[in-house]
């Protein structure tokens, strides 16, 4: 009897704890959590028949009554031995559904907290994208005024050119008499005078070229800066991308000046169709801006990208590009070992520690079929222009990577039949260099790159 009434007042102060902190929904998301009341009356139905194993119904009373009473009390001592083990059992079943209990009420707990993060998140992407509405508006107006702008500065030209040409036309016609007077060219004085209005002009209009250019700018500093602190930053696990390096500039128009135009490197890149045809599983380590991707999908190539800029992956697909944000290491660590018959890797080992190198050979080498192709692209240390003009110009970068350094590694884990492959003559943007003798200037300023291309033994 006292089990009995001890668990109808442990039912009792649980109920009333679960009606002060109910859990119904996800933190803000409209999902239903399951009710675990119904296991905790089955656990406490259970826990009462547990109570009372052992115990001897009671009858009427009477002296049969006793007599049955106390035998079956005997009886209830004698099998003590036979039904502890039931009792056991029982007792470890209702345990049981205690941590059944407890687990389903931390995943509740888990789910609540869940929501509630989905629910701040989605409240991020709508603060982003009223930020993208109001660059996108804050564009359209901005283009509009240019356009206007350039109108009326164009029409303000044509009247100054015809207002210049009819007092030309009227100081030649009253001054003709004195010129030939005086031997006076006037016509070069006038072509001279006009020449000096047309400088101005140009000296405007390249000011106002620079002060939108500057306006533009400053608008798109401040449109990322928003981005960022609106952005909460991502919880650090072990499976996470590393994040690439904090830059003060933007690295997307860095590498447009000096690396070149999407157009420049595609027909770059050109070379390397004929090693990547036919193939059906092709890596791009570094994508960028995803050259590499448009031409294989051109030549009808599986391909995927990875790179550590979450903002040149975000262009890769709203291009269409298969691409994602992944630490190199770890994404082919993971990759099952000879699941891709192609990898490309354009101007990244020179970003790379020169004691990480040979990890980098050897996780590629590993997930490469056999027969597959590997090629590196990186700038070329036996041109000495490169130290001189475009090397240093990028402040990631680790040191360059001799030809000879490279095809060792690639030979200790198993990659052969290797071609070297020199590219960008320095001499097309260098033209100074034609004056040098000609083996000369192939031994020290050849090209300004080289590839390395070889297949998998």
């Amino acid at each position: 009897m006292e089990s009995a009434e001890l668990i109808a007042i442990l039912r009792e102060v649980r109920e009333r704890v679960r009606a002060r902190h109910p859990e119904t929904s996800a933190g803000g998301v409209d999902v239903a959590l399951p009710d675990l009341l119904p296991l905790v009356h089955a656990r406490d139905a259970a826990l009462g028949k547990v109570a009372a194993i052992g115990s001897v119904n009671p009858r009427t009373g009477g002296l049969v009554n006793a007599i049955v009473q106390t035998w079956k009390r005997l009886v209830a001592r004698v099998l003590d031995w036979h039904v502890r083990e039931q009792v056991e059992f029982n007792r470890k079943i209702v345990a049981y559904g205690d941590a059944v209990i407890e687990v389903n009420r931390q995943m509740n707990q888990a789910i609540a907290e869940l929501g509630a993060r989905i629910a701040e998140q989605q409240k991020v992407a709508e603060e982003l994208k009223d930020i993208c509405n109001h660059w996108a508006s804050w564009r359209a107006e901005w283009e509009h005024k240019l356009s206007e702008n350039e109108m009326q500065f164009l029409r303000s030209v044509a009247d100054l050119q015809g207002g210049f040409q009819h007092r030309v036309t009227l100081m030649e016609a009253s001054h003709r008499d004195l010129m030939r007077t005086h031997n006076v060219d006037f016509h070069a004085a006038l072509e001279r005078h006009g020449f000096d209005i047309q400088k101005r002009l140009w000296t405007d209009l390249e000011k106002m070229h620079t002060e939108i250019e500057r306006i533009i700018h400053s608008e798109l500093r401040m449109v990322r800066q928003r981005a960022q602190i609106s952005t909460p930053p991502a919880a650090a696990t072990e499976s996470a991308p590393a994040s690439a390096p904090a830059l003060d500039f933007d690295y997307a128009r860095f590498a447009e000046r000096f690396r070149g135009s999407e157009e420049y490197v595609n027909a770059g890149q050109q070379i390397y169709l004929p090693y990547f045809e036919g193939r059906k599983n092709v890596l791009d380590i570094g994508c960028g801006r995803g050259e590499f991707l448009k031409l294989m999908r051109t030549a009808g190539v599986s391909a995927k990208g990875i790179e550590l800029s979450a903002e040149s992956v975000a262009l890769c697909r709203s291009e269409g590009l298969d691409a994602e944000v992944a630490d190199v290491y770890p994404y082919l660590a993971a990759l099952p070992e000879g699941s891709l018959d192609g990898i490309f890797c354009s101007q990244v080992v020179e970003h790379l520690p020169p004691d990480r190198l040979p990890e980098l050979i050897s996780l590629a080498a590993q997930s490469l079929a056999p027969g597959g192709v590997i090629a590196i692209e990186t700038p070329n240390p036996e041109c000495l222009a490169i130290f001189a003009t475009h090397f240093y110009l990028d402040p990631t970068h680790s040191r360059p990577v001799p030809h000879p350094l490279l095809i060792f590694y690639l030979e200790e884990f198993g990659v052969g039949n290797i071609e070297v492959k020199r590219l960008t003559p320095a001499k097309d943007s260098m033209p100074s260099l034609n004056s040098l003798p000609e083996d000369f200037r192939d031994a020290f300023f050849g090209a300004l790159d080289y590839a390395v291309i070889g297949r998998k033994l």
